[in-house]
């Protein structure tokens, strides 16, 4: 029995100092391979490092909505740098949040947009951050329909009609992480009625940690407490969950 944790930041500041400890723990947990999604050109160097001594880290590239600014057009040609001189699983984390601020609205809208077709150019999934905006997002991806996108809606939160809408716009799956072992988060009723076949795991480590480390920090070896409630929810083994997710994973980033 293997897992993928298909989103976690093990380059962040806070895993500094024990990130080697916290992949031997995870390995330990039968958590194989971590999916590594990018924010922007302050942390690529430090992702790339990680994905170079780590084999089993692999490189996603993008950039973020929240690092979204004046300059995203210079991040955006740093992006495509890193795409032709770097192997890479993906383009993320990249969306749109209006969660913190409106302020760079449509600076977010044009950035997904090009990041969107610079995963069709080089045939590579999105991995997509949406906050506060299900509905920017689906009008941006509405403008692809037909085209063939893939990829996964990260830390996935909407309802089934959300997830109704997602399956009309591309070949996506949504990544479930710690929030749906929180108590009243409302998940768990909406996972019912997803399939396995289109749900994959995360931690989005350092954050998120699931119910019973709730306010620590999160860590890879975690990703099968969230598939213990999955299977929980689904009424199935975590064999069950770990072989669909592990399965949807590797078909998507192709690893």
């Amino acid at each position: 029995m293997n897992f993928i944790d298909t989103h976690c930041h093990l380059y962040a500041e806070e895993f500094k100092d024990d990130y080697s400890a916290e992949l031997k723990a995870a390995k330990r947990e039968n958590v194989d391979a971590i999916i590594l999604p990018a924010i922007d050109s302050q942390s690529h160097g430090k992702l790339f490092a990680l994905a170079d001594e780590e084999s089993s880290c692999y490189p996603l590239i993008g950039l973020h909505p929240t690092s979204v600014d004046d300059s995203y057009r210079e991040e955006l040609t740093i992006v495509e740098q890193y795409l032709k001189s770097k192997k890479v699983y993906g383009i993320g984390e990249v969306g749109i949040d209006l969660y913190w601020s409106t302020d760079y609205k449509r600076q977010q809208l044009e950035a997904f947009d090009y990041q969107i077709q610079l995963a069709l150019k080089h045939n590579l999934p999105l991995v997509i951050h949406s906050r506060e905006a299900f509905p920017e997002i689906f009008d941006v991806l509405m403008g692809y329909k037909g085209q063939p996108i893939f990829g996964v809606f990260h830390a996935f939160t909407g309802n089934i009609d959300t997830y109704n809408t997602i399956k009309t716009l591309g070949e996506f799956y949504v990544g479930i992480g710690g929030i749906v072992t929180f108590k009243n988060s409302g998940l768990a009723n909406v996972v019912k009625e997803i399939p396995l076949e289109r749900i994959v795991l995360e931690t989005d480590s350092p954050y998120l940690a699931p119910t019973p480390y709730r306010g620590k920090r999160n860590v890879p070896s975690f990703v099968p407490l969230i598939a213990a409630k999955l299977a929980q929810i689904k009424s199935v083994t975590v064999s069950d969950v770990a072989g669909a997710t592990t399965t949807n994973a590797k078909s998507i980033f192709k690893i």
